[in-house]
């Protein structure tokens, strides 16, 4: 054992909130990397505003602080907990920039702090593209041909020299930013622009388009031992960032020639840099030669580093961090094995893939095309033993309706060669579809430059189909049978082809002694003696790798690929249940295939199958273990679909009846069930055709609200503002779910929207938080600020909604975890939607009221006596806001507007003494920036440019330039607000606001109960409108209004909206949508996307307007307090 001398306390710097680029792998480094201080005595200090993680709970760190990632905050830590060692590994790109900044500035210099691991100088080695390429070109290896350039006129020159086309890189960018190739002249004049609005420094280099890609996961120690983790390679070709690609380890088309050779270079290169820990080298490998690139070299555990940990089972975080410390590999046991040391390279005898999820489909006006620029927002991970299993478990594992790479319905095939050649998110889709029309492999590469290896397995995988289509499953030869399960065929895959069900081909195949065997990850390809707990099924087996233990387990079904609107909130509720089961003395099993997350970890629960969370995978391990029940509750919705399924075959579901579940998750049901209860709703009607609902709709008046019944994140649900979006989204919301009817209520304009998270023990409700959100109903509750406790809410409403939650506890009997959202407008309360299952806010409220809502629902479920609570949310003496982080900067062309459909990608939380404090921390820790300079106004009509006159006044009094649309610029000018005319892009200014109608938008009114009050309103009578605004945006209910004409602004006054964002004169846009018709989004669509693709501050909600120019009113940045989560009593 060498000596070395230990850091007395570590500060970590987390990741922040979930972003595309940037997901969960980094709760479950951040998670490890605490562990492995605290199993050395070091204290543990953490920065992470992103409250659903697991590594920001109690149990973990030292201490937690819900602060903004900048370096002001962290400085501000520094100085008050005097940490003598930093971290910057493990949480992402984040994190390093962030400590080359800090060490950069000399403030860890000033404060004695030294980041262990890696140095610093070697971090800005790998992130500055000419240090990076200076580097290799120095230890005599290959990067692509290339030229650094500080502006838009050097970027052409640049271009021109190397030749197009070429690829666009960004120094010191996640997941992709801002890269991309390009062609042409005029696309790289945009592309230019773009990248220059986050960094000062761009690289122009060689395109390398269809070369193959491929990575290696590499660890070094500080005496110089290295070993390779994993290799992986890339199935789709150069041109797809590696994260929107699907990913294969080990290596499956290289020689042995090309795989040594590259993974001696990489381990030269780390030696060279001197990188201690892991990092991630990524190469361009030429199909035709053995000629090579060097892309990039990651000095930090990344995306890849978080799949090649769960791929292998070498647990890469917790070693890196014991390297930080200045242990050597050899003294580092194996943690899974606990046979061997760390310095020994994982064999696998497996494959692995891995598919990125998208939801594209969720966002308005976005391009579905793949580049270099990442646009997936999760990932999952599929085990088999041969690379068809492994592709077909992934392609279902993605839960979008697929049964595998073939037997899909549904997928549009009109641009198939176009859509295939250029790459989309359907492109691996459509090559199943290509294959059965009889494209030959050729063909297919020729295409898309996928290697042929691939494409011939994939056509194996079609020509089983052929051979069982059509054939009664009776008389399916059983070898035949075999080899389709062999090749990653499900159940209900071989029922589609044969005309059967899928419970008729389980049985016909457990009759023919088919059944899948369990087998273990043990990083030894079973070389050596090894019992692990990680464990996966497979038909390539003859015989299991352990036995059922007999001891009485639980199964916990887990959440799942991140998306939008399940994400590392479920995974907090699937660790803090086995962490319950653990205290009450029952042994877990963990079903997942999220290689991101906690709840996949080795040392999280008993028995981890990485498996599928389909009823088929669930029985096949119900049926192996026996275990004593299975929760369904707290991996968000993928489980909770399962409920009545496993019920109905006679599962023993834990907690509250599968019954129950799926009478609230119909919303028929459940709506019927209020009405039975006397409980006040939205008028509503179910749908069954489009004449009822027109008629509905005349009846009621527009708007109205679609809802599909089992539904996340709100998909397919739509307000609908006038008969012919009625027609138009009909189609789509009952596509989502036909077996079950669609509903369709009153949607209530300018009413707040308020939820329950609860518990309820045998019908009665045992303890439950009250949140409210900042803006009006109509935006989606996973997009919307919650505050904790509530802080306009009057006391009655909240009596009312705690009663009515009382009432449907009883009525529906629940036992376990549940949401109920509500709707109050003039003291009315309404319910809108109720989840029997943990909600994305179970995390945020167990919290900030630091009561854990999870291990007291699993307690309830299991049956056992748990004390009453004594703390109430009006207890607290202090406030949580949940803020709702957005990664539309990735996904070209999408329209940065919110509306019932979930959009964020993730979420972040601070503390605060007061309502404003918490707030402005919140919105900062999104990344949002304080205006300095200027503000382009676009507010909307005359009621919300009403609701924000005098916060216009405050930015105004503040020092800040304003600009405005010409309606806007001449309504605060008569007010007495110096406003600059601009006018309105793509639009002439007098008819900018044409075609707009009077109804209300949804979620981005003003409401009386928002902020504007009768004498406000008393104040602004006199309010005029230019002629661009139509009578329409006049109060229908004031007969009397009179529109005030006046000459048109000039537009040279201040220019174009564009050209002002371009300019670089302002630092924020607050662009008000009048209502969610596709014309009138249309009109400002250009402004708000400018703002994103600028990466202005954007801000398009009347009520988070008003909230965030109060707080910046009320507090500076430096003012803000800088207190632990355990500080807030």
């Amino acid at each position: 054992m060498r000596h070395r001398t230990k850091p007395r306390k570590a500060l970590i710097i987390g990741s922040g909130a979930l972003q595309i680029g940037q997901a969960g792998e980094f709760d479950y480094s951040g998670s490890q990397a605490i562990k492995a201080l605290k199993d050395d005595g070091i204290a543990t200090v953490l920065i992470n505003p992103n409250i659903a993680t697991i590594q920001t709970s109690e149990h973990l760190a030292d201490a937690v602080y819900f602060l903004p990632l900048t370096a002001h905050f962290v400085e501000r830590i520094i100085e008050k907990e005097q940490p003598d060692a930093l971290i910057l590994s493990v949480g992402g790109q984040v994190a390093l920039n962030l400590g080359v900044e800090l060490y950069k500035s000399g403030a860890l210099e000033r404060h004695g702090v030294k980041v262990l691991g890696t140095p610093v100088e070697t971090i800005e080695k790998t992130e500055d593209r000419y240090l990076f390429a200076q580097a290799v070109h120095e230890a005599g290896f290959k990067t692509a041909r290339y030229k650094i350039v500080t502006s838009v006129d050097g970027a052409v020159e640049a271009a021109r020299e190397i030749g197009y086309p070429v690829m666009v890189r960004i120094a010191y960018a996640l997941g992709g930013l801002g890269s991309g190739v390009v062609e042409r002249e005029e696309d790289l004049l945009e592309k230019a622009r773009r990248a220059f609005s986050f960094t000062g420094q761009i690289i122009i280099e060689e395109s390398l388009h269809g070369w193959k890609e491929v990575e290696y996961e590499i660890v070094r120690d500080g005496f110089d031992n290295c070993i390779t983790v994993c290799s992986m390679e890339n199935l789709d070709p150069m041109g797809i960032h590696t994260g929107d690609s699907v990913v294969v380890a080990p290596v499956q088309t290289l020689t042995a020639r090309e795989n040594f050779k590259l993974r001696s270079i990489g381990m030269a290169l780390i030696r060279r840099l001197g990188i201690v820990g892991e990092c991630n080298i990524q190469y361009a490998l030429d199909p035709e030669s053995e000629d090579y690139r060097i892309i990039e070299v990651n000095a930090r555990l990344s995306r890849s580093s978080a799949l090649a940990s769960k791929a292998t089972g070498y647990p890469l975080a917790y070693v890196s961090t014991k390297l930080a410390l200045g242990y050597a590999l050899n003294e580092i046991e194996n943690v899974i094995t606990r046979e061997t040391s760390a310095c020994f390279e994982p064999a696998l005898d497996y494959v692995v893939v891995k598919f990125p999820r998208w939801d594209l489909q969720k966002f308005r006006k976005v391009s579905t095309q793949l580049g270099s620029e990442m646009k997936s927002v999760g990932e999952v991970m599929a085990i088999g033993r041969r690379f068809e299993e492994a592709l077909q478990k992934a392609i279902r594992m993605l839960d979008i309706g697929l049964y595998g790479l073939t037997c899909n319905d549904g997928i549009d095939t009109e641009n198939m060669e176009r859509d295939i050649r250029e790459g989309n998110d359907r492109r691996v889709f459509l090559l199943g579809k290509a294959l059965e029309q009889g494209v030959s492999v050729q063909t297919l590469h020729e295409w898309s430059k996928i290697t042929p290896w691939f494409l011939e397995k994939m056509k194996r995988i079609i020509d089983l189909r052929r051979g069982m289509e059509n054939k009664p499953i009776g008389l399916l030869a059983p070898e035949l049978l075999m080899e389709a399960k062999r090749s990653g065929y499900s159940d209900s895959q071989i029922a589609r082809l044969t005309g059967s069900d899928k419970n008729a081909v389980r049985v016909r195949r457990i009759d023919a002694g088919i059944v899948p065997y369990v087998k273990q990850i043990d990083t030894l390809a079973a070389e050596f003696p090894a019992r692990t707990n990680y464990l996966y099924m497979t038909y390539n087996a003859a015989e299991h790798d352990i036995e059922p233990s007999g001891d009485e387990q639980i199964v916990v079904l887990g959440g799942g690929a991140y998306r939008i609107g399940s994400s590392v909130e479920f995974d907090w509720c699937c660790v803090n249940t086995v962490m319950a089961l653990e205290k009450l003395g029952y042994k877990s099993i963990m079903v997942n295939y999220n290689p991101e997350t906690v709840s996949t970890d080795h040392d999280t629960c008993d028995k981890l199958y990485f498996e599928e969370i389909s009823m088929e995978r669930v029985m096949d391990i119900y049926d192996f273990e026996q275990p004593h029940g299975v929760v369904v509750s707290v991996g968000g919705q993928v489980p909770n679909t399962l409920a009545m399924k496993l019920h109905d075959t006679g599962v023993r579901i834990l907690g509250t009846s599968p019954v129950d579940i799926d009478r609230a998750e119909d919303r028929h049901k459940f709506s019927r069930i209020l009405d039975e209860h006397g409980i006040d709703q939205p008028e509503w009607e179910e749908l069954t055709d489009l004449a009822a609902a027109k008629r509905f709709a005349q009846r009621v008046g527009y708007p109205v609200l679609i809802r599909p019944s089992y539904v996340l994140s709100g998909a397919a649900m739509s307000t609908v503002l006038s008969e012919d979006e009625l027609e138009e989204y009909l189609q789509r919301a009952t596509d989502v779910s036909p077996e079950h009817p669609v509903v369709m209520s009153k949607f209530i304009t300018d009413a707040r929207e308020i939820e329950v998270d609860a518990i309820g023990d045998g019908g009665e409700l045992f303890c439950y938080a009250i949140s409210e959100h900042v803006e009006n109903a109509g935006v989606h509750s996973g997009d919307a600020t919650l505050v904790l406790p509530p802080q306009r809410t009057y006391l009655e409403t909240m009596r009312q909604v705690k009663g009515i939650t009382k009432r449907i506890a009883r009525a529906m009997n629940i036992t376990g975890p549940f949401n109920i959202q509500f709707i109050a407008k003039d003291n009315e309360v309404k319910v809108i939607e109720c989840n029997l299952r943990a909600s994305r806010s179970f995390p945020f409220v167990s919290k900030v009221l630091k009561i854990n809502f999870i291990d007291i629902a699993t307690r309830v479920m299991l049956g056992e006596k748990v004390k009453e609570i004594g703390k109430s949310s009006f207890d607290l003496d202090y406030v949580g806001v949940k803020a709702s982080h957005f990664s539309f900067t990735r996904l070209k062309g999408s329209d940065p507007v919110l509306g019932v459909e979930m959009s964020s990608t993730g979420e972040v939380a601070c503390l605060g003494d007061d309502f404003h404090e918490a707030f402005l921390k919140s919105v900062l820790a999104t990344t949002f920036r304080m205006p300095e300079r200027g503000v382009l106004l676009s507010t909307g009509g005359l009621k919300e440019k009403t609701a924000l006159l005098e916060e216009v006044r405050t930015l105004h009094a503040k020092g800040l330039t304003l600009y405005g649309t010409p309606a806007t610029a001449a309504f605060y000018a008569d007010n007495g607000i110096p406003v600059t005319p601009v006018e309105r892009a793509g639009l002439p200014a007098a008819a900018a606001s044409a075609g707009t109608t009077a109804a209300a938008s949804a979620g981005t009114t003003a409401a009386a109960s928002a902020g504007t009050t009768a004498a406000a309103a008393a104040r602004t009578a006199t309010a005029t409108l230019d002629t661009s605004d139509t009578l329409d945006t006049l109060d229908k209910k004031d007969p009397n209004a009179t529109l005030v004409r006046r000459s048109p602004a000039q537009p040279d006054e201040g220019g174009t909206t564009l050209s002002i964002i371009e300019s670089g004169k302002i630092d924020l846009v607050i662009n008000i949508p009048k209502t969610t018709l596709k014309e009138e989004l249309d009109n400002d669509y250009l402004i708000r996307r400018k703002a994103v693709d600028l990466n202005i501050p954007l801000i398009t909600n009347v009520q988070v307007a008003q909230r965030f120019i109060k707080a910046i009113r009320r507090y500076k940045v430096e003012e803000l307090g800088i207190k632990a989560w355990e500080e807030y009593e």
